[in-house]
């Protein structure tokens, strides 16, 4: 698959001139440089062989942080902050919500809350293997260039409410670019969601910052101000709240490294390697997500947005938990795919309405099944084959046969899209895209009139292998698969036809793999 990418990506911005203020206030001079490639952002060198090194190269992911003090001089290479917070002004933000970065400006949480951390997590987008995760199935997604930033100042505080003497739990700040007024709570054990729904979309920051809290020592939470802007369009299926609870999870991750004294696993041990603390954050998110936020969802959005790397889809199996990174096939050929994305602007709430109950009609569809054969313990352990004989014996109809039809056809088709992938047999992978859509269509009832014409106007254009809902459904976002010189055509096609069709603008853009969660280095 070719590796284009034009989602926003990272650009010098307002953090980065910030940074720069900041440092000459001390009496250093700081400037960007671009970054050639094949340079690892962990890399550093002097001036004469960086100079060499760095032709004017324009990479729009990282920059070459040059400083000048008294001592020798120095480059390092930090990650620039993703357009999503510029964007968003996120330090404007964080300056009006908070005041400034240090004592001049932020007065007495500065002193409170010492530390400096900034995040950023991406959304996703599903290529297959859709409403399976719940119920401990396949699913293939891959992380896309679409970030969610969050950046600002916290620390590990004493928890005064619990310490018998009376006193307040201090308090955590949250400001979005997106959002009006500013939330405030206090994290803590008997920690609840907000009974604001002005302020309920930072219960997705609350609830995992409530997750962490097991890591500190006892009698001690965590304060924090935090501004949080980013790209990732808001309802749109490609996991605006899962990069956000994942950039959360960064951010405080930063803010128990720089404490003494915290643990660093809720299990009481630390992740022995890279990939299983990927895995216990994506955990940590999707249980504040079901827990505090009320969505049942299953694990996929938060862990690929955690576990993402460049050029890779993940073929997560959500019981384990263990994952597969699948590279697509040569993608050289004149017949090579990209993925063109498809905001219908068709907004949805997991939270609302028909999600949660999908995912008590997949359960009631397991008893059933179940009774039949014991072995089956959720829909990922149940076959075709299975489905038919309860359908004739067991008493498996109507829609809750739908549901399991199209649950455990998807699992099989989302495995043998992965292996199709590896091999380059792009027709097979489109095949399978579009059966998929069709169960999610008939089988599970979830798309809408304006996905189905999306689809439909894929289909039917001229180097398109497939196409299908991607996301939870309801409205939201499709999926593309197109050679790459049809790729500008059809997204020119799909803005014409589909605001003829609907009387609605769309939004399209290619995208490939992206990477997962990270630190940006200040």
């Amino acid at each position: 698959m070719a590796t284009r990418n034009q989602a926003p990506q990272g650009q010098p911005c307002q953090l980065q001139q910030q940074q720069q203020r900041s440092s000459k206030k001390r009496g250093k001079d700081r400037v960007l440089l671009p970054l050639s490639q094949g340079v690892k952002d962990t890399d550093w060198g002097d001036s004469a062989s960086l100079k060499k090194n760095f032709p004017l190269y324009k990479d729009k992911k990282k920059y070459v942080s040059q400083q000048v003090s008294d001592g020798p001089l120095r480059l390092q290479l930090v990650e620039a902050v993703p357009q999503s917070a510029e964007a968003g002004g996120i330090t404007d933000l964080f300056e009006r919500s908070f005041g400034g970065f240090d004592g001049d400006g932020g007065g007495e949480r500065a002193t409170l809350l010492p530390l400096v951390r900034c995040a950023a997590a991406p959304g996703r987008v599903n290529l297959i293997g859709e409403h399976t995760d719940y119920t401990g199935g396949y699913v293939l997604p891959l992380a896309i260039g679409y970030n969610t930033v969050v950046f600002g100042r916290g620390g590990v505080v004493a928890d005064a409410s619990g310490g018998g003497g009376g006193g307040a739990a201090p308090t955590s700040r949250v400001a979005s670019a997106d959002r009006p007024s500013v939330a405030e709570f206090a994290v803590g054990p008997d920690s609840t969601p907000s009974t604001s729904s002005a302020d309920a979309w930072a219960d997705y920051v609350h609830g995992v910052a409530a997750q962490y809290l097991p890591d500190l020592p006892p009698g001690k939470t965590f304060a924090f101000d935090v501004a949080v802007a980013g790209d990732v369009p808001l309802g749109s299926g490609l996991s605006s709240s899962a990069s956000l609870e994942v950039a959360t999870a960064v951010f405080l991750e930063g803010i128990l490294e720089g404490c003494s004294g915290a643990a660093r696993s809720a299990r009481g041990e630390a992740p022995t390697t890279a990939k299983e603390a990927k895995m216990e954050r994506a955990v940590r998110c999707q249980r504040a997500e079901n827990e505090f936020c009320g969505v049942p969802c299953g694990i996929m959005d938060q862990f690929v947005s955690s576990a993402g790397r460049e050029g890779k889809l993940l073929l997560i199996d959500c019981r384990s938990l263990d994952f597969r990174e699948v590279s697509a096939g040569d993608g050289g050929g004149d017949d090579a795919p990209v993925l063109v994305v498809t905001n219908s602007n068709v907004k949805h709430s997991l939270g609302d309405g028909e999600y949660p109950v999908r995912v008590r009609q997949c359960k009631e569809a397991t008893e059933i099944l179940s009774k039949a054969n014991p072995r089956i313990a959720t829909l990922r352990d149940a076959t075709t084959a299975d489905v038919e004989a309860a359908a004739s014996s067991a008493g498996l109809e109507g829609v809750l046969l739908r549901r399991a039809r199209h649950v455990v056809s998807e699992n099989e088709r989302t495995v043998e899209a992965a292996n199709a992938l590896e091999r380059g047999d792009w027709a097979t992978v489109g095949r399978l895209m579009n059966e998929s859509h069709d169960s999610m269509r008939d089988d599970y009832d979830v798309s809408c009139d304006e996905i189905d014409v999306l689809v439909e106007l894929a289909r039917g254009f001229e180097g398109v292998y497939g196409s299908r809902l991607t996301g939870g459904g309801f409205g939201g976002c499709t999926v593309t698969l197109v050679r790459r010189d049809s790729s500008r055509r059809l997204i020119e096609h799909l803005g014409r036809e589909y605001e003829k069709r609907t009387g609605k603008k769309c939004v399209c853009f290619e995208t490939s793999p992206g990477n997962g969660a990270r630190a940006i280095g200040l």
